[in-house]
């Protein structure tokens, strides 16, 4: 069977139990309220952070969360590892109720992502990636209850797409596709590229990348750390590269600023 790293297993078992209390939450009537920032927030939120807060609190490895009040970077700049989480990636896709809304969990060391974990609730499936020894994997689970070994006896390995072809795949948010993009992706079918666009909502544009449903993901509109953390884990593992346009290098964690800069992977 499958041997992890505790971490990740500690991720695995946070995000699953987390996606439990989401489900019952998008099963009811659920209220909305709106933060500062405008963006919105829901009872699923709430609870999935305090759950998910519950299981990586006792590893004493410090945490950015969206849902926890943020650290001052005098203190965070200390941290030579942390971990970085969204309960609900996609609370706009929850509140759609088109399923395509995720858990987030990444371990980051020196700024740079080491274990990921990716958990869709909706449909009970499970990406998590150890980037150190390069292994993606996807599960689809029977339950939310299921078990660490149940989940390690049914992982897959995920792998990018292989070879080039002129037909290119070009992932598109549902709700961020701006003049930027556009212009990429025209860029692409002037070089003789034959494009079509997927669409997807939340961290799972990354595992369409890095599972070979896709070839590129340019996101030229803004995320914050934890958006993307745990999807730029997985792709790494399998040999994507996350880059940064505004230095040309790999995306880095636990900034001074946690709105990250434009990227492409690919």
């Amino acid at each position: 069977m499958l041997i992890i790293n505790k971490h990740l297993q500690t991720a695995i078992k946070a995000s699953l139990k987390a996606g439990q209390a989401i489900m019952r939450v998008y099963d009811t009537a659920f209220n909305i309220e709106y933060k500062d920032d405008k963006s919105p927030l829901t009872e699923a939120d709430k609870r999935a952070n305090d759950i998910i807060n519950s299981y990586l609190i006792p590893t004493q490895i410090p945490i950015i969360s969206e849902e926890n009040k943020q650290i001052d970077y005098d203190i965070r700049k200390e941290w030579k590892t942390c971990w970085i989480v969204d309960p609900v990636d996609g609370t706009k896709e929850f509140i759609k109720r088109n399923g395509e809304f995720t858990v987030n969990i990444a371990l980051v060391t020196n700024g740079k992502p080491n274990l990921g974990v990716i958990y869709v609730p909706a449909e009970k499936v499970l990406y998590f990636a150890d980037v150190a020894n390069k292994k993606g994997y996807k599960a689809e689970l029977s339950s939310h209850d299921t078990g660490i070994e149940d989940v390690l006896e049914n992982a897959k390995p995920i792998l990018p797409k292989q070879g080039n072809t002129k037909q290119i795949q070009v992932v598109g948010s549902r709700s961020h596709m701006n003049q930027e993009t556009l212009d990429f992706i025209e860029n692409l079918k002037s070089k003789g590229n034959d494009v079509e666009i997927v669409s997807k909502g939340s961290s799972l544009k990354f595992c369409l990348v890095a599972e070979g449903n896709a070839d590129v993901y340019p996101r030229f509109a803004p995320t914050m750390e934890w958006d993307t953390a745990a999807g730029q884990a997985i792709c790494n593992a399998v040999g994507i590269d996350i880059v940064s346009n505004q230095t040309n290098k790999t995306l880095l964690y636990n900034k001074e600023n946690l709105l990250n800069p434009w990227f492409l992977a690919s």
